[in-house]
């Protein structure tokens, strides 16, 4: 027995599992003290059942905290489990009802016996929440060749290559596993058979299409499909001069991958929100716990932590999962949403140090380390030292060279900044997140002194996340740089508005360019759009002038 959400907790002692077993196999959820004081206890000393019960009881308020009495309802006759915050997981065929929880109380013993003689009455719990789909953490894709109208061989050769730029371009997140081309090749016919497809290559979604040639027009149509059911979740048509094809495609790709990203998020995401936890792929846990993260409300990046503290309950194994929750903690720490600073920077490494014992060579889990680093810790050679020893691992790491870009940004090598977030960008067209690049090619940019383009970059990110505190700040510091003091004090209401904790000495402790000249270039414009160092009770009141 285990409490999800929040943070997971096993329910270790054997009385207070059969406690908890009685009560969610109990009509409405609820027993008797005398019934439970008895069936666990005997009838042999009333007041030490009693005492036992309420000791039991305790012990059980303790391990839940706050949330004791969500679940639980006392009162002088009765104890109540709320059902609704009940699932029941596994296969009740799979062997005896409690067969291994050890109380030898003989009432216990002997409902547990009446149920292994009766199964069917715990079978009908087990119907409400089916045993949830094992799977892997990240969504399994292939591009088939595209079918060919005609037969044309110079088709079939484009055709094919169509299909292994695809898988290329697909490879390059650290949110898919991307089937090989040469595997996908041999699924290709000319009626493609889904079902075949799904249980040879084991594959979510699939990748389809055709391409013919009409008149001097090269035209491809996709289709992105779920592999579970055969729907078509959308299709997409590219046309262009036939003999710019090779040239151009890489180009047209772009918005076919970009597409296939945001929806593999948003199904994870209404996966989510619309099945029990159990129920939930493990790929859908990490995918919509990294999109969420990555949103604009509150109740998005505070539910994201629930889903990937499940995925690494789930597979303890998988570096990447850590990782991604050691990045929340990093995020919920630098963007000041937390109430624990000193705990969730300890939470954050602690992620980020177990997903490198499983891997130490995991590229993304080097990278999410070095974040930490430098972004909780201002540890900026430690942090340079992650980001290269990822980037040898794999030059395409894109998160690497994002990360290193804002690095340099901070130590004021605006130049190399951004080259790094121009490469960033190029390796990881896919990412539901972009708004994050943009934002950090924007802090490039302001280290560079290219103001212009930092504000193009910072408007962009807004405009898909209108709350991240970081392109705030760069706004505000783009628009007073290029003379636009008025629209540079109007985003600084804005700032404030949305975070209304923020002040210039918060900046000046926690970020780690604060002492250099990027970060005094911020501090100078955010105090002259009325920004002030202790807090911002100027800013809130021009607002309300």
């Amino acid at each position: 027995m285990r409490v999800t959400g929040g943070e997971p907790c096993e329910i270790r002692g054997a009385k207070h599992r059969a406690l908890i077993a009685l009560l969610a196999t109990a009509p409405l959820g609820r027993r008797t003290r005398s019934y439970l004081q008895t069936t666990l206890w005997g009838l042999a000393d009333y007041d030490s059942g009693h005492q036992n019960l309420r000791r039991a009881l305790s012990d059980l308020r303790k391990l839940f905290g706050t949330h004791f009495d969500r679940f639980f309802h006392i009162t002088n006759g009765d104890v109540e489990i709320d059902l609704v915050h009940v699932t029941y997981i596994g296969d009740p065929n799979a062997g005896p009802f409690l067969d291994d929880l050890n109380v030898s109380a003989r009432e216990f013993c002997s409902w547990v016996a009446g149920v292994h003689q009766n199964p069917r009455q715990v079978l009908a719990l087990y119907q409400l929440a089916p045993q949830r789909t094992k799977g892997h953490a990240r969504p399994r894709i292939t591009a088939l060749p595209l079918a060919v109208l005609g037969n044309d061989p110079n088709l079939r050769i484009l055709a094919d290559w169509v299909a292994e730029e695809t898988c290329r371009s697909l490879s390059r997140s650290n949110l898919l596993s991307v089937i090989s081309h040469l595997s996908s090749c041999a699924m290709a016919q000319k009626m493609i058979n889904i079902t075949k497809v799904r249980n040879t290559l084991e594959v979510d979604y699939l990748v389809t299409g055709t391409l013919r040639r009409q008149g001097s027009e090269m035209i491809a149509d996709f289709e992105f499909v779920d592999a579970a059911n055969g729907t078509i979740l959308w299709n997409r048509h590219l046309s262009c001069p036939a003999d710019q094809f090779t040239d151009e495609l890489q180009g047209r790709l772009v918005n076919v991958i970009q597409s296939i990203g945001q929806s593999i998020a948003n199904s994870a995401i209404e996966c989510v929100r619309d099945r029990p936890m159990p129920q939930v792929a493990d790929h859908d846990l990490v995918i919509a716990g990294v999109s969420l993260m990555h949103r604009s409300p509150m109740r998005d990046f505070i539910s994201s932590r629930d889903y990937l503290i499940e995925a690494s309950t789930r597979m303890p194994k998988s570096p990447d999962v850590h990782a991604w929750l050691g990045k929340w903690y990093v995020l919920s720490v630098f963007k000041g949403f937390t109430t624990d600073r000193a705990g969730d920077t300890q939470k954050a490494l602690d992620c980020t140090a177990r997903a490198l014992d499983i891997d130490p060579r995991s590229s993304f889990s080097l990278t999410i380390d070095g974040f930490a680093q430098n972004n909780l810790l201002k540890n900026m050679d430690v942090a340079e030292k992650r980001y290269s020893a990822a980037l040898d691992v794999n030059p395409n790491e894109s998160l690497s060279w994002l990360l290193r870009g804002a690095l340099m940004a901070f130590q004021d090598d605006g130049a190399a900044a951004i080259r790094a977030t121009q490469t960033a960008r190029k390796l990881s067209p896919i990412d539901p997140f972009s708004y994050y690049y943009d934002s950090l090619a924007s802090t490039a940019y302001i280290a560079a002194e290219d103001f212009t383009n930092a504000l193009i970059c910072a408007e962009k990110s807004l405009c898909v996340n209108d709350r991240h505190l970081s392109t705030l700040r760069t706004r505000t510091t783009t628009l007073h740089f290029l003379g636009r003091h008025e629209d540079a004090r109007a985003s600084a209401q804005d700032l404030i508005r949305r975070h209304p904790g923020f002040s210039i000495d918060e900046y000046k402790l926690n970020h780690p360019s604060a002492g250099n000249r990027a970060g005094q270039r911020v501090i100078e414009a955010l105090t002259a759009s009325g920004i002030h160092e202790q807090n911002s009770k100027i800013t809130r009141r021009n607002m309300v002038d």
